[in-house]
């Protein structure tokens, strides 16, 4: 009987490592479902996280772009805040200097041509003080940016393209034309 309780004790054990190994097979095959799953979980969140870093930075781009963007234009606002009204008093300096070119005989007219001088320098300085300056025409050539061909003439003694005459003056504010110069041109 022994024999027969030893036989079946070795047949049970090799029954139970039989059924261990079965189990254990089964949790590794388990466990390994379930890593590759959660291995999947786990890539799905990362390739989320990628995304929306990338947005991240995206929206961050964006803002410091809008950012400078505004900077830029409230600057380009200040500096030709007064472009409106330096536009309006271009004609009054044109008026003044016209009012200056006659001649006057008479000393009580002298006087007042006198005190409109003054006046028109206290406004030609206001006016430069504010980057206001005119655009140079004498003897230059004829820039499209800056002038305005009014005529075009043939005289000796000029170049081609070069500016014969100056029949209104031009003005620019800080670098920008308000006012391009009305310009006679030899062709």
């Amino acid at each position: 009987m022994e024999e027969k309780d030893l036989e079946k004790n070795e047949q049970e054990e090799i029954t139970e490592e039989i059924v261990n190994d079965a189990e254990q097979e089964l949790v590794t095959e388990e466990e390994k479902e379930e890593q590759q799953s959660d291995n999947k979980e786990v890539q799905q969140l990362k390739d989320e996280n990628d995304e929306l870093q990338n947005r991240l930075l995206r929206v961050q781009a964006e803002y410091d772009n809008f950012r400078k963007r505004t900077k830029k234009e409230k600057e380009a606002d200040l500096k030709y805040k007064s472009q409106s009204i330096v536009t309006e008093l271009l004609p009054v300096l044109d008026n003044f200097e016209r009012a200056l070119q006659v001649e006057i005989e008479d000393k009580a007219a002298k006087g007042v041509v006198e005190g409109l001088e003054i006046v028109y320098r206290q406004l030609k300085t206001v006016l430069e003080s504010e980057g206001v300056e005119a655009i140079e025409t004498d003897g230059q050539i004829f820039d499209p940016t800056l002038h305005q061909a009014v005529i075009q003439v043939e005289e000796e003694g000029y170049e081609s393209n070069q500016i014969v005459e100056t029949m209104q003056k031009g003005y620019q504010l800080k670098g920008r034309v308000i006012r391009p110069a009305m310009v006679k041109v030899n062709q």
